[in-house]
Order: structure tokens, then sequence, then C-alpha cells
């Protein structure tokens, strides 16, 4: 039967592994990333997307009702970064994927033999071959 383990144990234990620096570390670039996506969407897309749509910026649109205000363009624009980071990611994944199954397939491909000498002459042959030489020379 297992052992419980306490709460802080788990936690060493979780803290041990070597995953957890890589998820540390992809967490950090993952939020520069966003913030590079958020910044194409906010600075580049919205921009060239309100010239079609008579508005300066998404973030500019909203609908009062009552009281509240309600910014859907925001959402457009969390919306629009989430696709990109999406599509981004997906690309990275397919490319990984791709370079994963070539790796694969070179290790699984044997390398090419060497070219295979001609098998040697049996004693028969060369003892033909003698005779044919005795025959020329006389």
């Amino acid at each position: 039967m297992e052992e419980k383990k306490g709460f802080i144990a788990e936690f060493k234990e979780f803290i041990a592994r070597g995953n957890v620096m890589d998820l540390a570390v992809g967490v950090i670039v993952g939020g520069a990333f966003s913030a590079i996506t958020t910044s194409l969407i906010n600075d580049i897309i919205m921009p060239l997307l309100g010239i079609f749509t008579g508005s300066i910026s998404f973030a500019a649109l909203s609908v009062t009702i009552g009281g509240a205000v309600i910014t859907y363009g925001n959402f457009i624009q969390a919306l629009l970064n989430f696709l990109v980071m999406a599509f981004i990611v997906f690309c990275m994944v397919k490319a990984v994927n791709k370079m994963t199954h070539l790796k694969k397939e070179e290790e699984e491909t044997p390398a090419p033999a060497e070219p295979e000498a001609p098998p040697a002459p049996t004693t028969e042959e060369l003892l033909a071959a003698i005779l044919e030489e005795l025959k020329k020379d006389k």
C-alpha cells in the first residue's frame, strides 16, 4: 500500500524534477512571445482592419446597455490575438514534428552498403584461365 506523502514532501519532489526549469523557461518565453503577438495585433493588424471598418481601433468599439459599457472591440482584439498566437504555435509544432519525423527516418534508413566485390574465382575457373594462357603461348 502506498504511503501518503506530506504536501511539503510532494512539493520538494516536484521541484526536484528537471521539467520544472523547462516549464519556467517556457512560461517566461511564452510571456514575452505573447507581448510580441499582442503588439502585432494592436499596432499593425487592428489599425489595418480599422481602415475597412471605418474605426481607428477595435478597442473603441463598445455598446452601452443601461449603465453598463460593453467593450466588444477589446474582445475582438483578444480573439484575434488568440488566433494569431494559435496559428504561430501550430506552425512551430508542425515544423518541430516534421524535423523529428525526418530525423527518425534518417536514423531508420540503413547506411548505403559498400559495393560488393565480385566473388573470387573458383579453383576450376583459375585452372581454366591458366590453361587458356598456356594455349595462347604455344
